[in-house]
């Protein structure tokens, strides 16, 4: 099996859904000849031209209710914001147009749309360009909000997003486009809902999201040298959440750390805990649960202050060594 990166895995997705079903088009801002602030559309347009691949103007809650209406008539448009920051820029259409609409028309109505967008620091792009905000999105009925991590995570999970009737915000993290995986050629799809255990263990269960999939891996790489044994569950999707994947791992390892990029305060690994906690697994545990989150500051353009405000391997290592008592 070819490897692909994860910028390309999102590519071929788009453009396999593409010339799959005519209704799927895309629009957002430069993404026709310029291909996307990251470059994901590049080329696209000389295929699907620019009916298809919409230029827009520079303004996020046009782009929104256009995809919003669109969605309405039939058709399945996916929106490309340039920053995750700028969904600030499209909430009432998605939050009470998008997520609403199906509910308030008894269902006669739906909204099958797909919200991409770029999330995460790492790149230097500080404090408007680098937020993590999902689980504002999460908080939200009527959204689904999925993160892969990975470019055949990725690649499936667009899939299941574009075929979906609902609203779907799609979380890319910008330092995961170049990471690569095996990518078959062929379409396949990912049910929405459904975790992926990363890496199989025993002594403690690592729950991590998009970026902080990679790192703790490696994190675990550095702990199995200390004979600790570490289980990584990927939820992939937020909503729907697979908890029954979760509650299984913590009954077996009996330790729970939660790690996001995110900050900490409100962040989705909350959720996570508090299901544990209200789960049969929480008589199985045989420490507190710990979360890892940014902290709670904008991020900052410096490098070495960007890398302090959100987790690090080192912080998930040191983590894993405290819950187990081996500091």
């Amino acid at each position: 099996m070819r490897e692909l990166t994860y910028l390309e895995a999102v590519r071929e997705a788009l453009s396999q859904e593409m010339r799959q079903n005519d209704d799927v088009f895309i629009l957002g801002e430069d993404i026709g000849v310029y291909g996307g602030a990251f470059g994901v559309t590049r080329g696209m347009i000389e295929e699907f031209g620019p009916e298809r691949i919409r230029n827009t103007p520079i303004s996020e809650a046009a782009i929104s209710g256009t995809a919003v209406g669109a969605a309405l008539t039939g058709m399945r448009p996916i929106l490309e914001l340039q920053f995750s920051d700028f969904i600030t820029i499209a909430m009432d259409n998605m939050v009470n147009q998008a997520a609403k609409i199906r509910y308030m028309y008894g269902g006669k109505g739906k909204v099958p749309m797909v919200l991409r967008t770029p999330a995460g620091s790492g790149t230097g792009a500080a404090a408007q360009h680098s937020q993590s905000l999902e689980a504002w999105m999460a908080h939200v009925p009527g959204l689904k909000v999925v993160q892969p991590s990975t470019a055949y995570d990725a690649k499936g999970l667009l899939k299941a997003a574009i075929d979906d009737d609902n609203p779907v915000i799609f979380y890319e993290h910008k330092l995961c486009y170049k990471t690569k995986s095996e990518v078959p050629e062929e379409q396949y799809s990912i049910p929405l809902g459904k975790a992926d255990i990363k890496r199989e263990g025993t002594d403690v269960t690592i729950v991590a999201t998009a970026i902080m999939v990679h790192k703790a891996l490696e994190a675990a790489a550095e702990l199995e040298k200390e004979g600790i044994s570490v289980e990584i569950i990927d939820p992939r999707t937020l909503v729907p959440l697979d908890t029954e994947t979760i509650i299984q791992s913590v009954k077996k390892t009996s330790r729970l750390i939660v790690v996001h990029e995110a900050v900490k305060r409100g962040g989705f690994g909350g959720e996570i805990a508090s299901t544990i906690a209200e789960s049969e697994a929480f008589d199985y545990l045989d420490a507190p649960i710990k979360r890892l989150g940014g902290k709670a500051v904008p991020i900052p353009y410096n490098p070495e202050l960007e890398k302090a405000a959100v987790p690090q391997v080192g912080d998930i290592v040191s983590a894993a060594k405290e819950i187990l008592n081996r500091q």
